[in-house]
């Protein structure tokens, strides 16, 4: 697994494009979740959720959801993603609240 200099290194222009994207994208989801409780903010935790959730669909998606094919697409252990799919109610990719 690469660490976050060889990353930069590599594609630091990718990097920086997707990087920007992901800024603006996320100024949009926090001005609309900061709205709808704005006397009670969650955001770290709810937009963590959400980021963490899409990119275990996106592995389980991408690796017919084999999960040891996913836990490294994600560069994490199975037993980790096991743990995170629980706990963000993730069955075979698809949510289960």
């Amino acid at each position: 697994m690469m660490n976050v200099q060889e990353r930069e290194d590599i594609g630091s222009a990718s990097f920086l494009i997707v990087e920007d994207i992901i800024e603006r994208r996320l100024e949009e989801i926090v001005t609309i979740l900061s709205s709808e409780a704005p006397c009670k903010s969650a955001v770290y935790e709810d937009v963590l959720s959400m980021v963490e959730k899409i990119l275990i669909r996106i592995a389980l998606k991408r690796s017919n959801n084999v999960k040891t094919a996913a836990a490294q697409f994600l560069g994490i252990n199975r037993n980790t993603l096991h743990t995170k799919m629980h706990k963000l109610h993730i069955e075979n990719g698809k949510d289960h609240t």
